[in-house]
């Protein structure tokens, strides 16, 4: 990581409110349960809100409706509204750099991060890591673009095929956005299964170590890179990734979802 660290040396980096820094000691914590979490989110009353009209979204379905941090844990599950709560937090300070739509680029995250705790389900995975991982992956391209605005035009010309946008970083910067996220994502303290994930998200075959989370993350990026949804859009993974995963193509074909029930991007408008 010591060439990414040079590269990040002239970046000024996001600095993450306290509430987050707490969240992502408690990843690393087995022991940190409900009541440990709870109590970091409700110290910040306006992310406790959001999480709050979160839960309430058509994308948790829920049949009645929560009015509580306490009842929004009870019913979507203390993992997942962590997942979100760090979510929230860094959509609040990473500055969106021009060329890029914040919208369209945070619907692109919650599709990946949505994709992502599918796939890890289908193999009995981390489902709330997974969304996690998925979601801060293209954090990097970020900070690519708060670092040297001019590229984000280079990497965001289209057509831009599924996973040609981490080839155009690379050969601009050196890096990819995962390589990137990850060392911030090192220097946060987050897990180390997280930072391997995102350092092996674009290459996930060519590492010493194999990731399955960067695997999973691998095949969820290129799923949300697709313009057009189609029946065969899981035959356009790479069949190495799938094979390394044990991935079951047809019946995951038969329970393949919308990408549109994974977005919800109203809790990142801050």
């Amino acid at each position: 990581m010591a060439h990414i660290a040079s590269f990040l040396l002239t970046t000024k980096l996001p600095i993450m409110p306290e509430v987050a820094k707490s969240l992502i000691s408690t990843l690393n914590d087995p022991d940190a349960g409900r009541a440990a979490v709870c109590t970091i989110i409700a110290k910040d009353p306006a992310l406790t809100a959001t999480l709050v009209r979160m839960a309430n979204s058509a994308i948790f379905g829920l049949s009645r409706s929560v009015t509580s941090l306490d009842s929004a844990v009870s019913v979507v599950g203390m993992s997942q509204i962590r997942a979100r709560a760090l979510s929230i937090c860094m959509g609040g300070v990473f500055e969106m750099p021009l060329g890029l739509n914040r919208l369209d680029y945070w619907h692109h995250s919650m599709v990946c991060a949505g994709y992502s705790k599918w796939l890890a389900g289908s193999i009995g995975a981390d489902e709330n890591q997974a969304w996690l991982t998925g979601m801060m992956l293209r954090l990097g391209e970020i900070i690519i673009g708060n670092r040297k605005p001019a590229m984000i035009g280079h990497i965001e010309m289209k057509p831009c095929a599924p996973g040609e946008r981490w080839a155009r970083e690379k050969a601009l910067t050196g890096f990819d956005e995962g390589q990137i996220m990850a060392e911030i994502a090192r220097r946060w303290d987050f897990p180390d299964s997280i930072v391997e994930a995102l350092s092996a998200s674009a290459a996930p075959l060519s590492t010493a170590t194999f990731s399955p989370l960067g695997a999973i993350v691998h095949l969820a990026a290129l799923l949300s890179d697709q313009i057009a949804y189609t029946e065969k859009v899981l035959q356009t993974l790479p069949p190495e990734v799938v094979q390394k995963l044990q991935l079951n193509l047809p019946k995951l074909q038969a329970q393949l979802p919308d990408p549109e029930s994974f977005s919800d991007i109203s809790m990142m408008q801050t």
